[in-house]
């Protein structure tokens, strides 16, 4: 169980370390990389301990946008009865 649920709101980005933060109870900080994110991980761990967080945040704000914009639409099977 985590030790508690911090939305990405309330976490701070660190430049050095490229990546988000949150202060743990032991004085070390939770970490998540943006790339961690990405791929749906949800958990920053303190390597200062045992803890961990779950991070709530919307998957596709962390999504590389694709250039699907300048493609052309795909036509669509149509099914006939």
């Amino acid at each position: 169980m985590s030790y508690d649920d911090v939305e990405i709101e309330d976490m701070e980005w660190d430049e050095a370390l490229q990546a988000f933060t949150y202060p743990c109870p032991c004085g070390d900080l939770f970490l998540i990389t943006k790339e961690e994110l990405r791929i749906g991980e949800e958990i920053a761990r303190c390597p200062g301990c045992s803890l961990y967080i779950t991070v709530i945040y919307n998957m596709e704000d962390f999504q590389e946008k694709s250039n699907k914009k300048n493609e052309p639409a795909k036509p669509q099977p149509v099914t006939v009865a």
